[in-house]
Formats: C-alpha cells, structure tokens, sequence
C-alpha cells in the first residue's frame, strides 16, 4: 500500500537493494571460487592474508575474453529456445484446467493450465534417448558443463528483464480491472526499489501469439527453473563420469532425491494456487529472481561440487541420508494432507473429533494431530527432506593437483583421467560454505515464511489467531523454535 508509513520487508529499500544486486554477485562468485581448476574453494582464498588478485585468477575459470565473456549470443539463443520448448509444451501437451483462489478485489478466480509434470517428462525422455545414443557426451550435458557461466548470465539478464516489464506495466493496472488484473496489497509502497523486487502487480498474465494467456507467475514458478535445476544436476552425473569413467553414489543419490523433490512438486502443481506465493506476493524481481536463476543454480550446486570431488558413501551412507529424507517427506506429506482433510472432508475417520478454534469468520484453524505440534511443522519437513541435498557431500572442500604431483594416497584422494589429483588437504571443511548454503538459507526462508504468514494469520483472525497461537505455542520446531 502507498502512505506515509508503508510496511517494509525483506529490511525495506535497502535490504532488497542488498538482495537484488548481492545475489547474483553471490553466484558468481561461487561459480568461479568452487571450480575444476584449481580447487573448492580456490587455495588463494585460504591464505587472505597474501592473496593477489591475480593469484587468485590464475586460480579460476575467468573467461579469455574478461567480462566480455561472461555471456554469448549463441548461448543466449540456446537459452531463448529452451524457454520457447517449455511454452510449446504447455501449450501443446494436455492439462489440468482449474481455478485459483478467489481474488480480493473482485471476488472472481483466475483459471490455470497445469501441465507442468508432463512437460517435464517429455524433456526428461528426449535426454534419455539422446543419452542412450551418446552417453556422457550427449550435446546438453557437455554443453551444460562447457557454457555454465554463459547459462547462468543469460537467465540472469532474462529475469532482470521480465522483472522491468511486469514492474512497468503493472501501472496499467486500473481498479475493477475487467481482465482481473490486481495489485499485490504489499507491492505498491511508492518505493521504486522495494516494489519492482517485492513485485506490483498480483498475477501478471501476457497473451502471445500462438501460445495465448500466460500467467507469468506460476508459469516461471513450475516450468524453466525447475526443469532447469533436474538438467543441471543430470549434465554434473555426465561430467562426473567423463572425468573418472564412473559415477560416485553421492552424486546419484542426490541427483534422484532433487529430480523427486522437484516432480512430485510438478505432479502437485495445484498446491501452488493456495500459496502465498501465488495469493499474496506480486510478481517482481523476488520471484523471477528465485525461480530461474537462485533455485536451478545454487540448489545444483551440490552435484557441481561432486562432479569434481566424487565422494562414496557406502550403503551405511546411502541409508543415513535416505532415513532423513524419508522422515522429511513424510511429516511434510502426511501434515499437509491432515489440513487438506480437515478443510475439505471434516468428518473424515482420521480428523473428526479433532480439537480446533473456531474463528469469527467462520473457518476453522486445526489444533490437533500434526498441527498441535506446532503451527508450521510441514515447514521442518520440507526442511528435513532437504537437507539430504547437502548431506551426501560430507566435510567438503577439495584442491586440484597437477599431474605428477607426489602425493600420499588415502582416503579423499581422487585421480582424474587427465592425471591430475584431487584431495582435500586444507580446503576440507571450507567447500561446506559451498555445499551447505542450501541448507542454512531454505531455514532462513522457511523461518522468514512463517513470520509473514503469522503477521497475515492475525491481521485475518484477530483475538482467534492469539488464542491459536496459545494453544499451539510452538511455531515449526516443538521445543525449539
């Protein structure tokens, strides 16, 4: 809302100018300091006291060409035609037509096409046989691997851009709009910077030739960025195996629990109309950002690191890691469908005769089974059944060798076909900076998430939501948090 005393998130102007300009610098920096060249992190960077700049560029994969480099006409292109199949597929391929939550200002719903898990599918089978014909050296997985600056540069620039246009034509938007087209209540500040990140304009839609209405949200939420983390992931198990001749359990491991994570969530995609969001947030720089650059980027990192320091796990290993996911999983599942049950089927055997508040507005919040736990507890499942992400990569950093260098063989050494060694040496434990980000930042956000949710819960509930949140003290961890 526009006033004299917005309400400010995310530290207000400042704090998403930090976010908008400091995560992509983030990225880059890890793209180039965690590498196949010299090490993860790069060894300048364990000596600050004497580090040079240029000792520290001997040490990365900075382009011939300087910042020139950082991007290419040609990759750009490829980038544009992977965005251009994902449109074809939802246009072409069969779908799921429902509606979305009722909307604020007119009371009317918008109607989505969900065929997000389809396309998937189709793009995932296409690799399959091109990777049947040519194995590790299929075109997508070198061309991943050889132009991964250039990929990340070009989806940066693309969100940049689609962030300007929905931030620029969101002052279009004129009230009891008859294309349904809403403002986000908390997007419209008069703070040029906190808005074009936070987002204007609710749900965004654009009509393209051919393909018709897009609803750019969920559009970029379910498709490109998702499907892009699976082919990120897939490209690293290639690239693992050109450079050893085999593929570690680490890395394969990870690389089913994310394409699982990630298709389940596409199988589900209705879920996305009743979260905030889709319901709440605007389209802005937040979103786009998050959903083709932050997401397959940092969430690959994992497999990137692996491909270079293949670690075996073992089947004691494998079972550890897989025990936490499973628990993940199924407090995360079994949580959100007792709330489903509860809203939709309140006299179902497994939820009648569960306490719960009665609000003045006529719903019900659940204070009962999982829900009396605490009032988020699918947020540390989601987080649990995360955290084999990073896990499988142990006490990571690693530092690359020539070839002929002496070394004394023991456990973390690894020989690639070139010759050269990798070992962890004195970069074991610092590449968990790397490999660990995941984790400690999917808590952040989950933490961030449920503090917005709780300010939205009372300002919907009023005394109800205090007399929830008395009932049900804990907010996503029972005795902790």
């Amino acid at each position: 809302m526009t006033g004299t005393n917005p309400k400010y998130d995310f530290g207000g102007p400042l704090g998403t100018s930090a976010i908008v300009f400091g995560l992509p610098v983030l990225l880059y920096f890890f793209y180039f300091t965690c590498n196949d060249v010299a090490g993860c992190p790069a060894p300048a960077l364990l000596e600050p006291r004497s580090l040079t700049v240029a000792e520290l560029r001997s040490q990365i994969p900075w382009p011939e060409d300087g910042i020139w480099g950082f991007a290419s006409w040609k990759v750009s292109g490829w980038v544009a035609a992977y965005y251009l199949l994902s449109l074809v597929l939802y246009r072409v391929l069969p779908g799921q037509e429902i509606y979305g939550t009722k909307l604020r200002e007119s009371g009317r719903p918008l109607k989505y096409k969900l065929n997000a898990f389809s396309s998937t599918l189709v793009q995932l089978a296409a690799c399959a046989v091109g990777t049947g014909l040519h194995g590790a050296d299929f075109a997508v997985w070198t061309f991943i691997d050889e132009n991964y600056l250039q990929i990340y540069t070009a989806n940066l620039i693309l969100a940049i851009a689609i962030s300007v246009f929905v931030y620029v034509r969101s002052f279009s938007v004129k009230p009891g709009n008859p294309q349904l087209r809403e403002l986000a209540q908390g997007g419209h500040t008069g703070s040029i910077m906190y808005d074009f990140f936070i987002g204007r304009e609710l749900n965004p839609r654009i009509t393209l030739p051919l393909f018709g209405e897009i609803d750019l949200k969920v559009w970029l939420e379910m498709r490109p960025g998702l499907t892009g983390w699976i082919l990120l992931d897939l490209a690293f198990v290639a690239k693992q195996y050109r450079t050893y001749g085999y593929v570690s359990d680490s890395i394969l491991f990870i690389a089913a629990v994310q394409s699982y994570y990630v298709l389940e969530g596409q199988y589900a995609e209705s879920g996305i109309l009743g979260m905030m969001d889709t319901i709440t947030d605007g389209l802005g720089y937040m979103l786009t950002f998050g959903d083709i650059v932050w997401v397959p980027f940092l969430y690959s990192t994992q497999t990137r690191y692996l491909s270079v320091f293949p670690l075996q796990l073992g089947w004691a290993g494998i079972a550890a890691v897989s025990a936490v996911f499973i628990v993940g999983v199924y407090i995360f599942r079994a949580s959100n469908s007792q709330k489903r049950i509860f809203r939709t089927q309140p006299d179902h055997p497994s939820v009648k005769g569960m306490s719960y508040i009665q609000t003045k507005r006529g719903t019900r919040l659940l204070a009962d089974g999982w829900w009396g736990v605490s009032r988020h507890i699918n947020y540390f499942g989601d987080w649990l059944q995360a955290s084999p992400f990073s896990l499988p990569t142990g006490v990571a950093g690693y530092l690359i060798l020539p070839a002929g260098t002496v070394t004394t063989a023991g456990v973390g050494v690894a020989t690639m076909l070139d010759g050269r060694e990798v070992v962890q040496g004195a970069a074991r434990g610092w590449g968990m900076v790397y490999t660990y980000l995941y984790v400690v930042y999917f808590a952040t956000l989950l933490i961030h998430r449920e503090r917005r949710d709780d300010v939205a819960c009372a300002e919907k509930y009023g005394k109800d939501w205090d007399k929830y949140k008395k009932t049900v003290r804990w907010r996503i961890l029972p005795g902790i948090y």
